[in-house]
């Protein structure tokens, strides 16, 4: 099973929330496609489907990313590149702080798409976490903007609550269930959990 990322933090977290699927991330040789959707669910849908198409594999591939209130809903599908084109997860993280007041809402969100090329058969769910931004960074278990996520009814970061919490409640998480309850066509791929 293709996980359509290179991002070791991504398939160590998948292969946490799908326990008994083996994915393999994006195959060295292959160009990432351009992430020209406008939303979450069109980006997803872009990677999976050039991914499962490349490999004649089954993909999944996510697009995630956190939206502030303060902010419009920025910084959405441009989350990693919030600080510039090649931003690192510092800068990024620096700049929500710098734009966004603390204690105000946010929302990370997770579109997961499944796409398998031996089938018309497509599958696209969502996840959401909401919470408050921190006032600083706090924690050390979590990448991306984690460090000043406070989900609701908690008071800690969500990198401060680590992979137990996150395997749960995060986004991500939300999305892996809501995948896993769509059942269907997804049982032939063995693991009880997707059925």
């Amino acid at each position: 099973m293709i996980l359509a990322t290179r991002n070791a933090h991504k398939l160590r977290e998948f292969e946490r929330l799908l326990p008994g699927l083996a994915f393999a991330p994006l195959p060295g040789g292959l160009q990432s496609p351009e992430e020209t959707g406008e939303t979450y669910a069109e980006n997803a849908l872009i990677k999976a489907r050039a991914a499962a198409r490349a490999t004649g594999q089954p993909a999944f591939a996510d697009d995630s990313g956190i939206e502030a209130e303060a902010l419009g809903g920025r910084p959405g599908v441009r989350s990693a590149r919030f600080a510039g084109e090649h931003a690192t997860d510092e800068e990024n993280l620096a700049k929500l702080l710098r734009e966004a007041p603390a204690g105000s809402k946010v929302a990370y969100v997770c579109a997961l798409a499944y796409v398998d090329p031996h089938t018309p058969v497509e599958h696209l769910v969502e996840g959401r976490c909401i919470g408050t931004l921190a006032a600083e960074p706090r924690g050390t278990e979590g990448f991306g903007y984690d460090p000043v996520v406070v989900p609701e009814g908690e008071e800690r970061t969500v990198a401060e609550l680590g992979d137990d919490w996150k395997s749960r409640n995060s986004h991500r998480a939300r999305a892996a269930q809501a995948l896993r309850q769509a059942g269907g066509d997804l049982v032939r791929l063995g693991p009880p959990a997707l059925g």
